[in-house]
């Protein structure tokens, strides 16, 4: 999980030349919503483009009711579901979509990550996801299109939607228009903010000596707390390949800690690794690959995982709702 990468591009980069575009469309309402993804829709069936709509359940049923039965030839997907974790939807969602298609073929997505009732600790995993949206489909044949509500959601999620997204659609244009203000390494930064603490979490040392019993401790709190069957046993996976990595990757050892929180079971590995790559854990793994799935899956099954990095050591948390 602690892998070494290419230093990411200083704040203040312009947009990308290539294929890809990745524009923002902000709307106020249902028929500023319909005027600015029914026609996208459309345009790429029109020119043989495969096309997915992942969007919260209310604007799924708007927009297949606004296709007919144009929908029948999209993938339609709820994106309270699929993007519970918005550190799921690159690799869950839209490279799950884009990767099977013939190479060079052009992909157009809508993706809305951000709706009104995401919470502040959801948000900042929202915001570096739009970010690297833009580093994962760098030079692929791919439009995604992300609806942002300008009438529910805080000024600063639409200044964010602007520092992340290359050009906008402004409420009520029709017209993309260049984001002065496009910044998404600097967004990727800002939310790489240190957790909250945990008062009265169960803290665990890991070393390689003690991994099976921090991991079988652990899975028992977490069932004290109220997990149970399936969700249990991936929240038992999900330590298991947090706790490994940190004695293999980590510096040797780490600290395990489990707790509840606001009816979630929470976990968190901290070690004085370094997490260097901002797209780690958001690749999908290739059939041959050996190993290096670690955070990939933690992302796959988690509700909601965060991530603190600096030079002094790394913190993921993972969030399971009970």
């Amino acid at each position: 999980m602690r892998v070494s990468a290419a230093t990411a591009p200083p704040s203040g980069t312009t947009p990308p030349a290539g294929p890809f575009v990745h524009p923002a469309l902000f709307y106020r309402d249902e028929d500023e919503y319909l005027a600015g993804t029914v026609p996208f829709v459309r345009a790429g069936l029109a020119a043989g483009e495969p096309v997915a709509v992942a969007v919260p359940g209310k604007r799924l049923a708007l927009l297949r009711d606004a296709l007919g039965t144009e929908a029948d030839r999209v993938r339609l997907l709820d994106m309270r579901e699929a993007g519970r974790n918005p550190g799921r939807i690159i690799p869950g969602v839209l490279r799950a979509f884009a990767d099977p298609q013939e190479p060079g073929r052009r992909v157009r997505i809508i993706g809305e990550p951000v709706w009104a009732g995401r919470s502040a600790t959801e948000y900042p995993a929202c915001a570096q996801h739009e970010a690297l949206i833009n580093a994962a489909f760098e030079g692929r044949a791919a439009t995604i299109l992300c609806p942002y509500d300008a009438r529910d959601l805080a000024a600063y999620v639409l200044a964010d939607a602007r520092a992340t997204h290359p050009t906008v659609i402004a409420a009520g244009d029709s017209e993309a228009r260049h984001s002065d203000s496009y910044d998404p390494f600097g967004v990727v930064a800002r939310y790489n903010e240190p957790l909250p603490p945990a008062p009265g979490a169960l803290a665990l040392p890991v070393v390689a000596a003690s991994l099976s019993t921090a991991r079988h401790t652990a899975t028992a709190e977490a069932a004290r707390l109220g997990l149970t069957g399936v969700r249990l046993d991936d929240f038992a996976l999900v330590v298991a390949e947090l706790a490994t990595n940190s004695v293999v990757h980590g510096g040797g050892s780490g600290t395990l800690r489990v707790w509840a929180e606001d009816g979630h079971v929470v976990c968190e590995v901290s070690d004085a690794g370094r997490l260097d790559d901002p797209l780690a854990g958001r690749r999908p793994a290739a059939r041959a690959q050996r190993g290096g799935r670690g955070l990939l899956l933690v992302n796959l099954v988690c509700d909601l995982v965060r991530t603190h990095t600096a030079p002094h050591g790394t913190t993921v948390r993972g969030w399971f709702a009970a």
